[in-house]
C-alpha cells in the first residue's frame, strides 16, 4: 500500500536530519536548521515536498503541543503575576507598531485602510520560535522571558479582533459592533470555563487516571485534553494555540502536570519541527534573490523599529532598561499569525501579490535571526546601558531611584541576596532566623511589592548596574550570594560585585559543574552548582540504603566538596564498609564506633543494657572487615568497630552522638 505523505515526510525528515546535524556541530540553533530544510525542499527551492497542505496541518499540531506543554510549565496564578504587563505592555507594543507601520506604509503612497492592516501583521511576533528558543535557554523564568510571553499572550489574543476587522476595512457590510460584543462573552465564558475546569474538574480526573497505574491511559487523556480545548476556544472563534496554551494551564494546576509535560515533550519536538520546516517553505528564492537588498533593508528596520517599540512598552511598567532591552530584541520578528493574518488580507485585496511576497521573505528572514539575535540580547543590552550611561543618561527606574528610602543607612556587617526564587527565599528565611541583618535584591516587581508589604528588606532592581549594589551598601556587607538563574547576568554581577569589593565573601548559585571553574576565576569564594548538589543527594540516599556507614558518608561527601566540585576526579578511597542487600529490606542503620570513651569500649554488650537504656538493637559487627555474624552477649565493643542497629531513627541518632 503506497501512502504519498509517507514519502514527504521521509524526504522531510531526511533532510532535517542532515541540516541539524550540520548545524549542531558548528553550535547554531536546530530552529535554524529546520527553517532551512523549509527553504530548500519546498516548492521554491527543489519542490521535493508535494504534500505542502499536509504538511501545514502537521505544523498546526506542533504549535498546539508546544504552547499545550508552555502553559503547563506555568501556572494560573503565575499567570495572574503578569496580568499588567499582558494588557498594558501588550496593548502598547500591538497600539504604538500598528500606529508606526500604518503611517509609513501610508506615506508611501497607499491607502489608509491597506496601512493600518499592514500595520497588524507587523504588530505580530512568533510565539513559537520565541518560546522554543528562550525555552532550550532555560530563560523562561527571567524577566525578560516572562514580559515576552505576557506580550505574545495579548498578540494572540488580538489577533481574533484583528481578523473581524479586516472585512469591515475592506468595506464589507459586518455589523463590527456585535461581533466584538460576541467576542468578549465568548473570551468571558472561556475564562469561566478555565477557572472551573483547573479548580475542580480536570485535578479530579487526572487523578482518577494515575491511580490506574496505566501509561497509555494517562497519555490518552492528556492528548485529548489538548486538543479538546483548543478546538473548543476555535470553535469559539478563538485561535488554536490560545485553546492549547489554555488547555495547558488548566493541567498545571494539577499534581501531575509534571509527568504530561514528560510524556507530550517527545511528540511537541517532532510536529514543532513540521511547523518550523513548513514556515520555510513559504520563501520564495527567486522573489529574494532579486530582492535581497531591499528586503534586508526591511528586516533591520523591523529589527530596530520593533524592539525599540516592545522596550517603551515594557519600560513603561517600570522595569530596568536592560530587561526592556532584552524583551524588545526577544519579539523584533513578525511570527506565524501573520501568515494567517495576511491571506485574509490578499482575500480582501488589503494586500498585493507583491506586497505579501515582501512580507512573506521579510517575516522568514526575522525569524531565522530571532535565535541569534536572543542569543547575543545580553550583549548588545549590556553595551548599550553601558553607552548610554558614559552619555550621561540615567538608566535607573521609578523605582530604582526610590529604593533608597527603605534601606537603613547605617547598614553594614550584612548579608546582600541578589535573585528571590526558592533559594534566595529560603536564605532569607534562615538569616531571619538567625538575626542576620540582610537585604534582598530582585527583579520581579510583583515579588518584591508582595514580600516588601510583608516587612522584608526587598528592593527592586537590576544587580548587574552599579548603582544598585551601591544602594545596599555592599562595600559595608560581609557577604553576598548570587541566587539568580541566568549565567551570563550572573558573571556580569560578580565582575561588578569584585569591582567594589574584593574582600566580601561571595557564594554564587549555578545549574551546571561546567561553569564553577569559570565562576571561580571570576572572583567568587565558592559556587554551589544545583547539579553537583542533586548528585551529593543521590548518592548520600544511595549509600546510606546499602548501610555505609553514617561517618564514611559523611567523609566522602566532604572528600568530594573539598575537591573544588570535581565529582570523582582522582582516585577517592571509597569505604569498605558495603555489605551485601541481605539486610536492606529492614529499617537498619550502620553506625561506626568512633569514641574512645570507656563507657561503651571493652565491656561486654549485656552490661550495656543497650535495648533498655537507648532502644537499639546490635544485629552484626563488622571489625577489621571481618564480619561477626553472631553477636554474643559477652563479646565486647571496639574503637573502629562498625555496628549494624535495628532501632527507631530517634534512638539511632541519639547513640550515634554517643559514639562518634
Amino acid at each position: 500500500m503506497h501512502i504519498p505523505l509517507l514519502n514527504d515526510i521521509l524526504i522531510l525528515l531526511g533532510f532535517s536530519v542532515v541540516i541539524v546535524f550540520v548545524l549542531q556541530r558548528l553550535k547554531l540553533p536546530s530552529i535554524i536548521g529546520f527553517l532551512l530544510t523549509g527553504v530548500i525542499i519546498g516548492p521554491y527551492g527543489l519542490s521535493l515536498i508535494k504534500a505542502v497542505e499536509e504538511v501545514e496541518i502537521l505544523s498546526e499540531i506542533g504549535v498546539i503541543l508546544l504552547l499545550f506543554v508552555i502553559g503547563m510549565e506555568l501556572s494560573i496564578k503565575q499567570l495572574v503575576s503578569i496580568k499588567k504587563t499582558v494588557f498594558i505592555g501588550g496593548f502598547l507594543q500591538v497600539g504604538i507598531t500598528v500606529g508606526v507601520a500604518s503611517l509609513v506604509y501610508n506615506l508611501l503612497g497607499n491607502t489608509w485602510n491597506e496601512s493600518v492592516f499592514v500595520g497588524f501583521l507587523f504588530s505580530l511576533s512568533s510565539t513559537a520560535i520565541v518560546l522554543k528558543t528562550l525555552q532550550d535557554r532555560q530563560e523562561l523564568s527571567e524577566p525578560h522571558a516572562r514580559n515576552a510571553l505576557a506580550i505574545l499572550i495579548f498578540q494572540d489574543i488580538i489577533v481574533v479582533p484583528m481578523m473581524l476587522i479586516t472585512p469591515m476595512m475592506a468595506g464589507e457590510n459586518n455589523d463590527l459592533g456585535m461581533s466584538i460584543f460576541k467576542l468578549v462573552l465568548k473570551s468571558a465564558f472561556v475564562v469561566m470555563v478555565t477557572y472551573i475546569s483547573a479548580r475542580y474538574i480536570v485535578p479530579k480526573l487526572m487523578h482518577a487516571v494515575a491511580k490506574t497505574n496505566s501509561k497509555e491511559l494517562f497519555l490518552l487523556v492528556t492528548i485529548t485534553l489538548c486538543f479538546a480545548i483548543a478546538f473548543f476556544t476555535s470553535e469559539l472563534g478563538l485561535s488554536l494555540a490560545l485553546g492549547a496554551f489554555i488547555a495547558g494551564l488548566i493541567v498545571s494546576e494539577s499534581e501531575y502536570s509534571h509527568q504530561a509535560t514528560s510524556i507530550i515533550l517527545p511528540f511537541r519536538e517532532l510536529f514543532t519541527s513540521f511547523f518550523f520546516v513548513s514556515v520555510g517553505m513559504l520563501l520564495d528564492l527567486n522573489f529574494f534573490i532579486h530582492n535581497v537588498l531591499i528586503i534586508l533593508l526591511i528586516v533591520v528596520i523591523v529589527l530596530i523599529v520593533k524592539s525599540l517599540i516592545t522596550a517603551i512598552a515594557v519600560a513603561v511598567l517600570k522595569y530596568p532598561t536592560k530587561t526592556a532591552i532584552l524583551t524588545g530584541l526577544s519579539l523584533f520578528q513578525v511570527g506565524e499569525f501573520a501568515f494567517i493574518l495576511s491571506k485574509i488580507g490578499i482575500e480582501y485585496n488589503l494586500l498585493t501579490p507583491e506586497t505579501n511576497q515582501y512580507f512573506l521573505s521579510v517575516s522568514i528572514v526575522s525569524m531565522i535571526l530571532t535565535p541569534f539575535v536572543i542569543i547575543f540580547s545580553e550583549t548588545i543590552a549590556g553595551r548599550f546601558v553601558g553607552v548610554s550611561k558614559k552619555l550621561g543618561f540615567n538608566n535607573k527606574t521609578d523605582s530604582d531611584l526610590n529604593i533608597g528610602e527603605t534601606i537603613d543607612s547605617g547598614l553594614e556587617n550584612h548579608l546582600v541576596i541578589i535573585g528571590y526564587g526558592i533559594n534566595g527565599s529560603n536564605l532569607a528565611k534562615a538569616a531571619i532566623a538567625s538575626n542576620i541583618p540582610f537585604i534582598v535584591i530582585e527583579m520581579n516587581a510583583e515579588i518584591v511589592k508582595q514580600e516588601k508589604a510583608k516587612g522584608l528588606p526587598i528592593i527592586f532592581g537590576d544587580a548587574t548596574q552599579d548603582h544598585i549594589l551601591e544602594t545596599v551598601h555592599l562595600y559595608r556587607a560581609r557577604a553576598a550570594v548570587i541566587a539568580i538563574s541566568g549565567n551570563h547576568a550572573t558573571k556580569t554581577i560578580l565582575k561588578n560585585i569584585r569591582a567594589i569589593s574584593d574582600t566580601l565573601y561571595l557564594v554564587v548559585r549555578t545549574r551546571y559543574i561546567a561553569e564553577t571553574s569559570e565562576l571561580l576565576a571570576l572572583g567568587a569564594d565558592d559556587v554551589i552548582p544545583e547539579e553537583f548538589e542533586t548528585s551529593i543527594q543521590i548518592f548520600e540516599h544511595i549509600l546510606h540504603n546499602f548501610l555505609v556507614p553514617e561517618g564514611d558518608i559523611e567523609q566522602f561527601v566532604e572528600k568530594v566538596r573539598s575537591d573544588n566540585y570535581q565529582l570523582f576526579k582522582g582516585e577517592l578511597k571509597r569505604p569498605k564498609t558495603y555489605i551485601k542487600n541481605e539486610l536492606a529490606d529492614f529499617n537498619i542503620s550502620c553506625l561506626r564506633v568512633r569514641s574512645d570513651s570507656n563507657k561503651f569500649l571493652g565491656k561486654p554488650i549485656r552490661e550495656l543494657d543497650l535495648r533498655a537504656l537507648y532502644g537499639i538493637n546490635i544485629l552484626s559487627i563488622k571489625r577489621k572487615n571481618v564480619m561477626l555474624e553472631s553477636v554474643q552477649p559477652d563479646d565486647v565493643l571496639k574503637q573502629g568497630d562498625v555496628l549494624y542497629i535495628l532501632g527507631e531513627q530517634s534512638n539511632v541518632e541519639r547513640f550515634q552522638k554517643l559514639i562518634k
